[in-house]
């Protein structure tokens, strides 16, 4: 069914015709200058305290976070968090370019195939494109590079994330995907998909019981990636170093 069949079967229901031209105009503006709701306070803080206020707000909602100084020491966390839960070193990766500069091969036991997610995957590797402070949301725009099936079928989620596209709210959020992003068929910014992803699914429907994993992946993980000086814990002129022996086990994540 096309648009213009939707919304003609949509004013046969309100029997009215097409709206006039000055409420036309109306909405055409609002939809131009993108009018911003409130922004909470609690985003409003110094990069060091953004960050850590994302970090506070995924734990809160049962995910988890390590931070790592680069894109180089993705291999070790990543294996590290899999040996940890005790789950297979093999998943599907998302096949966005930035993944091509990870050395995957410092941790030659780790096996993956860049693709999108199957029913049969335990883990998922996602890219993420932006962290939002004030609740502790991942904003993951669909696209061949970042298949939005890698959200939803694993029942572990890892996802990668630069510590330089945490914002403070969800319109900061929705500014850079516009300035950002370029649909190719449609021509306008908005992507065929954006998941928001608040900690891993779960449900307490059934007799107010919390369930993890009822709707998609029971495990959240975020890498966060520290290429930010300016979000930086305050004294910190670099991330700080990895604790744990090459090799050696990570602390649990559930």
């Amino acid at each position: 069914m096309t648009k213009d069949a939707i919304l003609g079967a949509i004013r046969r229901g309100l029997k009215r015709g097409p709206l006039p031209a000055d409420q036309q105009a109306m909405l055409a503006g609002r939809l131009a200058t993108h009018p911003r709701h409130l922004i909470p306070a609690r985003s409003r803080l110094p990069r060091p305290d953004q960050v850590a206020l994302f970090i506070r707000n995924v734990e809160k909602e049962f995910g988890t976070v390590e931070r790592v100084p680069d894109l180089a020491a993705v291999p070790v966390a990543l294996s590290e968090y899999l040996a940890a839960q005790n789950l297979p070193p093999r998943f599907a990766l998302a096949p966005h370019p930035e993944f091509e500069a990870v050395p995957w091969a410092s941790r030659p036991l780790l096996e993956f195939e860049r693709r999108r997610a199957q029913p049969t995957d335990q883990v998922s590797v996602q890219h993420g494109w932006a962290g939002i402070a004030e609740t502790g949301t991942l904003m993951l725009p669909s696209s061949p590079h970042r298949p939005t099936t890698l959200n939803l079928l694993a029942e572990t989620e890892v996802v990668v994330l630069r510590a330089s596209t945490i914002v403070g709210a969800y319109e900061e959020a929705w500014d850079r995907l516009r300035a950002e992003s370029q649909d190719e068929r449609s021509g306008g910014f908005m992507p065929r998909n954006i998941m928001f992803v608040t900690g891993p699914s779960r449900s307490a429907d059934i007799e107010q019981t919390l369930e993890l994993g009822a709707h998609g992946p029971r495990r959240l993980h975020v890498i966060l990636v520290d290429d930010d000086p300016a979000a930086l814990p305050p004294g910190d002129a670099v991330a700080p170093p990895r604790t744990a022996e090459p090799g050696g086990l990570a602390p649990p994540g559930d």
